[in-house]
């Protein structure tokens, strides 16, 4: 508390009333990235006190929700689901208070990007045990539940946001990101200490799930695009096959996926 009292950003916070210096993370992330635009809905894992619900609500002015094992403080605006997010029924509750307004619930297909969320943040970290190597390990395990939770609200071409500590296994951990995500980054805002190992993860356009970069897949030219290249769907998903002609059976591999359609070339 000493070194805090004697922080620019938790005094900034104190005077301008936000819950925790982590507000001016999230403002300066957004800064960077725009996560967070205007009428997005957003959901905050791990989100007590409330600071960057705070800082959500008043980036986004649409939907908020937190979420958090312990009780948030009420905040203007914003619903609060008091759940753990490993677990299916939060995730559930969660998707009834993202709910489309004419109330017609979205799809449940254990794929991702079947909610409606348009942004997930997560600045969740562990209870310190002062070993390093378990703090760390106990930070990617929480950054790796966020992250499985996000795929399941985000809908196609959403964003993710999530704390984790540097160590040996963040860049596995970045890798499992890139998976989810057209644009990868990792950011240390300013606001962050200089001592501290904690690091931003962003993601950005949540891909659909339906194929995967590398794969490789059989499918038939149905229609050609305006640029020349064949048209193929794969679980209704659009896949440019370049010289392929309509009718074709072909054989390809996935080169690159943006979140509505993808690439492949021909194989064999």
């Amino acid at each position: 508390m000493p070194r805090d009292r004697k922080d620019y950003f938790y005094r900034k916070a104190r005077d301008e009333g936000y819950r925790s210096r982590a507000a001016f993370k999230l403002k300066q992330i957004n800064e960077k990235f725009r996560i967070i635009k205007k009428g997005d809905t957003v959901v905050d894992l791990g989100a007590a006190p409330g600071g960057w619900l705070q800082v959500a609500k008043e980036l986004s002015g649409g939907k908020v929700v937190g979420v958090d094992i312990l009780p948030i403080k009420e905040i203007d605006g914003v619903d609060t689901i008091k759940g753990d997010i490993r677990l299916d029924d939060t995730v559930e509750i969660i998707r009834e208070k993202i709910k489309t307004p004419d109330k017609t619930p979205y799809l449940n297909t254990g794929t991702k990007g079947t909610a409606g969320a348009d942004v997930v943040i997560c600045d969740a970290a562990p209870n310190l045990s002062g070993s390093w190597s378990y703090d760390h390990a106990r930070s990617i395990d929480l950054a790796t539940s966020a992250l499985e939770c996000a795929g399941k609200l985000l809908k196609p071409g959403g964003g993710f946001t999530v704390k984790v500590f540097q160590g040996d296994m963040f860049p596995d951990f970045l890798e499992k990101v890139r998976g989810y995500f057209v644009k990868v980054k990792a950011f240390s805002p300013e606001a962050s200490r200089k001592q501290s190992a904690e690091i931003y993860v962003i993601g950005r356009e949540l891909l659909s799930g339906a194929v995967k970069m590398d794969e490789e897949y059989t499918v038939t030219i149905e229609d050609m695009g305006a640029s020349g290249d064949g048209i193929a769907k794969i679980n209704d998903f659009v896949v440019f096959v370049k010289g392929a002609k309509t009718g074709e059976k072909v054989n390809i591999r996935i080169r690159y996926v943006k979140p509505n359609f993808a690439f492949g070339e021909r194989i064999g």
